[in-house]
């Protein structure tokens, strides 16, 4: 996925706020083959149907030929696929109930860390964010299957709740009315993520054919945004914030199909997929809702 950072240009006496993705995340199963990604998932399996003793008190009978035949062609025609239901939707409810359980934690303790960077009156972090972020994300994926990825998620979620101290300082002070934009973008990405996420469980559909075009578009507007960032161009910087809205969205279709279908089943690294997925939405939505406020 990616995080973003914030330049505040001073054009006269009117600050304008600029934003550009510095960063970003790509799905677990879109990584496949790339060197600083674990290849590693959670899985339950069962041995058989039935608890132990099941059949103690069968009666016996006689095998024959015949009967030995019919138990056999019997055997042949019993679909497979009922011994594996039953495990699937329990690792997929498993799955995501952790994740949820998880992003909920993750977004209130980054939230907490936002009010602690204002507080605080934080700088802009700038390209460090970038550097940190990278460098705890590559800590996530290669402890995902520990405690210790755990951890890490909180450290990462936890930085980047610092980054937005200053982002919504920001805002708070060059907008006259910068706590009304940061409320609609916070509401409208709830909304988003909420209708997406309850549409993506409901109806069951495969959003799998989604993730060659989410990975290119992640990309395309990472370097877009980074062309905005080094040179300026502000106009460059609203069209990448878009892009950046339409990939979260569908980043949160597709790594909710993902979890409920049973593609994804590590709900640390589905975890951090959701997390800044919300996260850059949010960003976004802020920079185009500002840049509306700011031509008013």
């Amino acid at each position: 996925m990616r995080a973003r950072i914030v330049t505040i240009p001073r054009s006269g006496n009117k600050p304008a706020l600029d934003f550009t993705p510095i960063c970003t995340e790509i799905p677990r199963s879109l990584q496949a083959g790339a060197a600083w990604t674990a290849d590693a998932a959670l899985w339950l399996e069962y041995g058989s149907i039935g608890g132990p003793g099941a059949n103690l008190r069968r009666r016996p009978r006689s095998i024959s030929i015949g009967s030995f035949n019919g138990d056999l062609k019997r055997m042949q025609n019993y679909p497979a696929h009922v011994a594996s239901a039953p495990v699937s939707a329990l690792t997929t409810n498993k799955v995501l109930r952790n994740t949820y359980l998880l992003l909920g934690a993750t977004l209130a303790f980054s939230a907490a860390m936002a009010g602690v960077s204002m507080a605080l009156g934080f700088p802009h972090f700038g390209l460090v964010t970038m550097l940190v972020y990278f460098g705890l994300l590559f800590a996530v994926h290669k402890t995902q299957n520990s405690g210790w990825g755990i951890l890490w998620t909180f450290a990462l979620t936890g930085f980047l709740g610092l980054t937005l101290g200053p982002i919504l300082n920001a805002y708070l002070q060059f907008l006259p009315n910068g706590s009304q934009v940061v409320m609609t973008a916070l509401g409208a990405t709830a909304a988003a993520f909420l209708g997406l996420s309850a549409y993506a469980v409901k109806s069951g559909r495969d959003f799998s054919f989604m993730g060659g075009f989410l990975a290119v578009g992640a990309i395309g507007a990472f370097v877009l945004g980074l062309v905005a960032y080094f040179f300026h161009m502000p106009t460059l910087s609203l069209v990448v914030s878009g892009l950046f809205v339409i990939v979260s969205g569908g980043l949160m279709l597709y790594q909710t199909s993902e979890i409920v279908r049973g593609g994804e089943t590590n709900y640390i690294t589905a975890t951090v997929t959701l997390y800044v997925s919300i996260y850059n939405m949010f960003l976004s939505l802020l920079h185009l809702l500002g840049a509306v406020s700011g031509d008013d």
